[in-house]
């Protein structure tokens, strides 16, 4: 996801917070940063201040929706009835005003990841494994599992393509951030430790050349 924020200590805060709650999220400090960020990567959701220099908020509001990529919540001060209305008008799929509760803008940030297309199901199944993105919960057999943020968004990132496979770089892309090396081997490291606290009968394969995705 994409945090479009001007205010450099409000925006280190509400990225670090997403970041325990397992997003990847890159950062764009006025409007311009964030519309170039977007021509590159398709971030799931884009987190909007409204108020941005260079280029405002309502342009790039604008802009994402005409191009459709991306789901876009505008968390602003700007929270009359007016300003509401305006910014839905102008394309965002979700608003909330500054002040907020942290859990809120999660929980809203993880609806608005789910009506990405293809949709994906709010709690996970497969086989005998549960994974609970909202309340960040992963269970086999009933066993709660102790994964790291890294392990669990890799989990969540092959249980929901349901069988297709999911490469390395699209897991790097999806569960790290753009500072992450793209030739790291972490990837590798972070699945490996996923299949030991998984447990057997495997559930994670690997498709040589390709990825991985859930076993058959």
């Amino acid at each position: 996801m994409l945090l479009v924020e001007d205010e450099q200590p409000l925006a280190r805060y509400i990225a670090a917070g997403l970041r325990k709650h397992g997003f990847a999220v890159d950062l764009a400090l006025d409007g311009q940063i964030a519309l170039d960020k977007c021509s590159i990567t398709p971030y799931d959701v884009v987190v909007l201040d409204r108020d941005l220099p260079v280029v405002h908020g309502d342009k790039v509001c604008r802009r994402l929706a005409d191009q459709g990529a991306s789901r876009v919540l505008m968390l602003t001060a700007s929270d009359t009835v007016e300003d509401r209305v305006g910014g839905l008008m102008l394309g965002a799929d979700d608003y909330l005003g500054k002040p907020f509760a942290f859990s809120e803008l999660v929980a809203r940030v993880h609806a608005l990841a789910r009506r990405t297309a293809p949709a994906r199901p709010p709690v996970l199944h497969c086989a005998d494994v549960t994974l609970d993105p909202a309340r960040r919960t992963a269970e086999r057999d009933g066993r709660l599992l102790p994964l790291t943020p890294k392990e669990f968004g890799v989990l969540e990132q092959v249980m929901a393509a349901a069988g297709a496979v999911v490469s390395a770089e699209t897991l790097l892309d999806k569960v790290w951030d753009e500072h992450a090396d793209p030739f790291t081997n972490a990837v590798r490291i972070t699945v490996g430790t996923l299949r030991r606290k998984l447990g057997d009968p495997p559930i994670i394969a690997t498709v040589t050349g390709a990825g991985y995705r859930i076993a058959e």
